[in-house]
């Protein structure tokens, strides 16, 4: 994982925050299939080590939005396959990721 962190590091913060919002609607995009909570679980993984990769550049802002985020993916895998049972929970976590990312675009400058 320290050679991932080396590498997503070497990108300006505004990058790294885009390539979290892609993860976002990717956790989106998956999470149409019940079939996927795995995939969708180690991706909600992936993006809080990337959460975890911006802190130090990030503003109060960004930060604020930032934990708010991690906060709830964290939540959501702990309970992730019993999430995918329901199909208004699945609904909720594909809105989220999906405003989360476009508003991370935002913060980040990139839109």
């Amino acid at each position: 994982m320290i050679q991932n962190k080396d590498r997503y590091q070497q990108d300006p913060l505004p990058v790294r925050l885009g390539n979290l919002a892609s993860n976002l609607e990717r956790i989106a995009s998956v999470s149409k299939n019940p079939d996927n909570w795995k995939i969708v679980e180690f991706i909600m993984e992936e993006s809080k080590f990337f959460i975890e990769w911006n802190i130090e550049e990030a503003n109060l802002d960004q930060l604020i939005f930032l934990a708010q985020i991690q906060r709830q993916l964290a939540f959501w895998q702990s309970i992730c396959q019993q999430i995918f049972t329901n199909e208004i929970e699945c609904s909720t976590i594909q809105d989220y990721t999906q405003r989360w990312s476009k508003e991370l675009l935002v913060k980040a400058g990139l839109v």
